[in-house]
């Protein structure tokens, strides 16, 4: 009796140790390692949505770029009158069609909104770099364009028009001929440069001006005899300087001649970035030309006299 129950607690000894190996061999390494790898799950999930992962009940962060000096698409502002939205890095406020226009994006998606103030030739490569998460800047939809970002669809459609002093020699033109050997001028980097003012007849082109506000005040201080720009630019500009007058060529068959892309507006998103430029799509989607016009004009309406 004494001998079978040794071997009876023999033979439990050995169940419990076979027991606790299987145990062991039930966690194997493999387990332990996707969790390791998590964060670089989160991280390539983040890349590829384009926002900035938020901690668990808080909202995604949207990162938008723009001048903050191109107004009425964008400005800077000492406050935040009219809901303006403060500059990353900054005391001051940015406000303009493109800030409201990111503001009802962000609403519209559960995102919380960042303004980011950048160079216009440090946008493009901002947004290749994943620094900023879209551009809604006044951007023409260009093919060059589209060759470095992806857009969205249009959010603003902008006619080319000029702009020159309501007294100087050219107030009277009434097309494009009537311009002809005038000294001219306009933003670095956009199509009224690169394509509009060749297309002056024996025109003296200027060095293009490094901002919006800048070509402004070359026509303002009789350096230049005229700017080409967009409408809602013009617009905004005979506002801020009551002495400028716009010419508008549209239906005289004596204008510039402009590609559809050049005129289409658009917001830009990084390469590949589908989440977040069919998010922004559905956004614009609900929305009509007169809601863009109204936008607009709204802008116009509080732009600041002077930046």
């Amino acid at each position: 009796m004494k001998k079978k129950a040794v071997s009876m607690m023999l033979a439990a000894v050995c169940a419990l140790s076979l027991c606790a190996c299987g145990s062991k061999s039930a966690e194997p390494a493999a387990q332990a390692e996707p969790a390791a790898e998590a964060p670089a799950e989160t991280e390539a999930a983040e890349s590829a949505s384009g926002t900035e992962e938020a901690p668990a009940g808080e909202k995604k962060v949207l990162k938008v770029a723009m001048e903050c000096g191109y107004a009425p698409y964008n400005w800077t502002q000492p406050d935040d009158s009219n809901g303006a939205v403060p500059i990353q890095d900054s005391s001051d406020y940015a406000y303009g069609y493109d800030v409201m226009m990111a503001k009802h994006i962000a609403e519209q998606l559960g995102y919380e909104l960042q303004i980011v103030k950048l160079d216009w030739d440090s946008l493009v490569p901002a947004v290749q770099s994943g620094t900023i998460d879209c551009v809604i800047a006044g951007q023409s939809i260009t093919s060059e364009r589209l060759e470095m970002v992806d857009f969205s669809e249009p959010y603003y459609y902008a006619s080319i028009v000029g702009l020159v002093k309501s007294d100087g020699k050219y107030a009277d033109a009434a097309g494009l001929s009537d311009l002809a050997g005038a000294t001219c001028t306009s933003q670095l980097g956009t199509i009224w440069y690169d394509v509009c003012l060749p297309q002056i007849q024996d025109a003296e082109i200027q060095p293009a001006q490094e901002s919006a506000p800048a070509m402004l005040v070359a026509l303002e201080s009789g350096r230049t005899d005229l700017i080409v720009t967009d409408m809602p630019t013009a617009m905004a500009a005979c506002v801020a300087y009551p002495d400028m007058k716009l010419l508008d060529f549209t239906g005289t068959g004596d204008d510039f001649e402009v590609s559809e892309e050049e005129i289409n507006i658009g917001i830009s998103v990084q390469k590949g970035n589908k989440e977040l430029l069919d998010g922004i799509n559905s956004v614009l989607a609900g929305m009509t030309t007169d809601d863009y016009e109204k936008m607009m004009n709204e802008a116009i309406s509080v732009q600041p006299l002077s930046e």
